[in-house]
């Protein structure tokens, strides 16, 4: 269960934040003590820190600086000040996300999800294998009952995409935002090519109609 430490002087807001997370099953640990916050952070190593900017003695700017240095959790500032330089210097003191109040639940719910999400790192498995087709990533090799070709790095990047997502429909526009995100340039057109040369190579294995089109919607494995 991943911890969530919430430092926030409203009794009330800290309540109402402990039982939202402790209704999404994480743990929380509300800090009424703010004495020494940054010991308590120290010994109690949450996954993330809800921080309000104004607090009784250092301010949650102060507190992120002295916290960053010796920690790199997730820290999102949840604060009734809405200044863009008090956003400015939050973020550049390392907090990773900038919330005002008053905020809706289920979008505080996603930012938290989306930081620890950014700060856990994702195992990715060395094989994936969908309908007797194996795809070594580590390799960029497909194979199937001791035949192999090998794949380009696009290629690879848009079978492993669709081989995670096995079942459902892939657009265009999802293939071409993954490869962004791994920094591969690639247009609908070069998306195109790339599509008729892994089709090639996936009937090299026997593998016909491997990807199907669906017309108008994008790609189904």
């Amino acid at each position: 269960m991943q911890k969530i430490m919430i430092i926030e002087d409203d009794p009330t807001t800290r309540e109402e934040l402990a039982l939202l997370l402790k209704n999404e099953s994480y743990h929380p640990i509300p800090v009424s003590d703010f004495s020494d916050i940054v010991t308590q952070v120290a010994s109690q190593s949450p996954d993330l820190i809800l921080l309000d900017l104004s607090l009784p003695g250092k301010s949650g700017l102060a507190l992120c600086a002295d916290i960053r240095r010796f920690a790199d959790m997730p820290i999102i500032f949840v604060t009734s000040t809405d200044s863009a330089m008090d956003e400015l210097k939050a973020l550049s003191l390392g907090g990773d996300d900038y919330i005002t109040k008053p905020y809706h639940i289920l979008v505080l719910l996603a930012r938290i999800k989306a930081a620890l999400r950014r700060c856990s790192p994702a195992v990715e498995p060395e094989i994936l294998e969908v309908k007797g087709l194996k795809l070594n990533l580590r390799k960029g090799v497909i194979s199937s009952e001791g035949r192999k070709v090998e794949l380009t790095r696009n290629e690879l990047r848009i079978l492993a995409h669709m081989m995670a997502h096995a079942g459902e429909i892939v657009s265009r526009a999802d293939l071409i935002d993954t490869l962004w995100e791994h920094q591969i340039y690639i247009d609908d057109n070069t998306l195109s090519v790339n599509m008729t040369r892994l089709r090639t190579k996936l009937e090299m294995l026997g593998f016909f109609d491997f990807i199907h089109t669906r017309r108008g919607l994008g790609y189904q494995l």
